[in-house]
């Protein structure tokens, strides 16, 4: 991993621990759940999830998301039948904080080992704006919360702290490749210890999955190192982590919930912001409704992109995979931000 950006001895201790239940993966659209006596079975809430214990499981789990491909996942509402693939599974992957259903639904399930992705690793608070420039947390911080999470674990929740519950802390790690690393390592723990048998192929899978991720931590900071502004637009605040790391400054028309409005006042913020700081453009995302952000963008005299949350992969995203989106995503931000 990056030097710059890797996790202190005890916290990498501490993703052992907390990865220490069962997960599977596979492939699956969300339309249905087929229980795979073969495989090791998981349910994943949405892509992210999902992608993460496919590429961690390879062809020994198997997995079914409950996001359909074209739907927003904050709003997930949990069907009778969903709720069943949970109780079937031999493992719920799910992030806490992002969709309240899942979350209800997972502590509600018995039977199913549980996996909080968020425990995995530091989640922060984020509003509108987000200052990439701040200082970041001490390792003596990242320490002493990974040592709160190894005393929460427990034989069918290991990994799984309500701490971070309802406190408007920001959920959407993955955006930030080292952060979803992090995850990585302590979702690989979980394989292992669940299916021993293949833990060789899941510490190979786990391997190539984090030097990916590193090669692409490292081609943003590259690739957005000399830049003419660090300040970009957003629909709303999903990009906050990947402004933290490398030293973007994200201003959002809305918080942490896609579906919200932005008052009149924080529309004229942003216009001003925009005429300072000499913003380009006014990113919207693929699965929720761009009309705020054209409005805003042409009101303003800026131009439109996508920058992409990666929520899901539909036919309107710009790759078929985190990878290939999240390399769209970097060139979107070098053309908005002017970067050479």
């Amino acid at each position: 991993m990056n030097v710059r950006r890797l996790i202190s001895a005890t916290a990498a201790a501490s993703a052992v621990a907390l990865g220490a239940t069962a997960l599977t993966a596979c492939s699956g659209d969300g339309t249905a759940y087929a229980k795979n006596t073969e495989k090791f079975d998981v349910v994943a809430s949405f892509y992210p999830m999902a992608f993460l214990a496919e590429e961690i499981g390879g062809k020994n789990v198997n997995v079914t998301t409950l996001v359909k491909p074209n739907q927003e996942p904050h709003d997930l509402e949990i069907t009778a039948r969903q709720t069943a693939s949970l109780t079937e599974a031999d493992a719920v992957l799910y992030l806490q904080g992002l969709q309240p259903a899942v979350d209800e639904a997972v502590a509600q399930t018995e039977g199913p080992r549980k996996i909080d992705a968020a425990s995995l690793t530091d989640l922060e608070k984020h509003g509108a704006e987000v200052d990439g420039h701040a200082e970041e947390s001490s390792d003596a911080h990242a320490d002493e919360h990974a040592d709160e999470h190894a005393e929460e674990s427990g034989d069918e929740h290991e990994g799984h702290d309500h701490s971070h519950e309802a406190d408007g802390k920001d959920p959407h790690v993955w955006l930030d490749p080292a952060k979803y690393a992090e995850v990585a390592q302590g979702v690989s723990k979980a394989f292992q210890k669940a299916d021993p048998e293949h833990a060789a192929e899941y510490r190979a899978n786990t391997e190539d999955l984090v030097n990916r991720l590193d090669a692409l931590d490292k081609k943003f900071e590259a690739g957005l190192k000399d830049r003419k502004t660090d300040v970009f637009l957003t629909n709303h605040s999903a990009f906050g982590y990947l402004a933290e790391a490398y030293g973007l400054i994200e201003e959002s028309l809305t918080g942490l919930d896609p579906e919200s409005e932005p008052s009149a006042a924080r529309v004229k913020e942003l216009q001003h912001i925009a005429k300072e700081d000499g913003v380009t453009t006014v990113f919207y995302e693929t699965l929720v409704s761009d009309r705020t952000a054209r409005t805003v963008a042409r009101d303003a005299g800026l131009r439109t992109d996508v920058l992409d949350p990666l929520e899901g992969i539909t036919e309107k995203s710009r790759g078929d995979d985190y990878f290939q989106v999240m390399e769209a995503n970097l060139a979107a931000l070098q053309k908005a931000l002017e970067a050479k």
